[in-house]
């Protein structure tokens, strides 16, 4: 008997509300307890994850969640992007973040998710992009970010060690509107 293909949803992509910080941090969870896309071990708590988003909305930079068009109280996913690294030479990169709730995988989410956040990040000045995806074997995420315009720029092998196994970094990047082809506005 073959399986049927999750029925599509309707999605509403909008900024996250505080309201959704514990749904936000359910998903987060199972991906640090089962997965390898973030190479933290221990879930943080709401709280922590809450500290987080007000860190990235500090910044002036997108967080957003995807969520039930009928019921934007159901959130399927989220996704942001924050500093490269802390250091003032990187401040137009940015590195972003996609994470789908478990039983909402294949329906396109992070497909909405992404998008917002490369828009919203030009918008705000960004000119580089960059996707640091746990685990070489994470096709789904290697497949959409290639999707949106990422290019593969190198894999740092076995960096990580989770769930018993070493684990390879992916390093992805895109320009973001002009990128590099000319200087960043003076002052900034």
């Amino acid at each position: 008997m073959s399986r049927a293909a999750p029925a599509a949803t309707a999605l509403a992509v909008r900024p996250s509300l505080e309201t959704d910080v514990p749904a936000i941090a359910a998903i987060y969870a199972h991906h640090v307890r089962f997965g390898l896309a973030s190479f933290e071990e221990t879930p943080p708590d709401v709280a922590e994850i809450a500290r987080r988003r007000a860190d990235v909305l500090a910044f002036g930079w997108p967080h957003f969640v995807a969520a039930e068009a009928d019921d934007p109280r159901a959130v399927l996913g989220y996704a942001y992007c924050g500093p490269y690294r802390p250091r003032p030479g990187y401040r137009f990169t940015v590195e972003d973040s996609v994470y789908v709730r478990p039983d909402a995988v294949g329906r396109g989410i992070g497909t909405a998710l992404l998008p917002a956040v490369i828009d919203a990040a030009t918008a705000a000045g960004a000119r580089q992009m960059v996707a640091v995806i746990g685990d070489s074997a994470n096709a789904p995420s290697i497949r959409l970010h290639a999707r949106f315009g990422f290019r593969m720029v190198g894999t740092l092998d076995s960096v990580g060690f989770k769930l018993g196994r070493w684990v390879d970094g992916v390093l992805m990047q895109r320009a973001l509107g002009e990128g590099s082809s000319t200087l960043p506005p003076a002052g900034r």
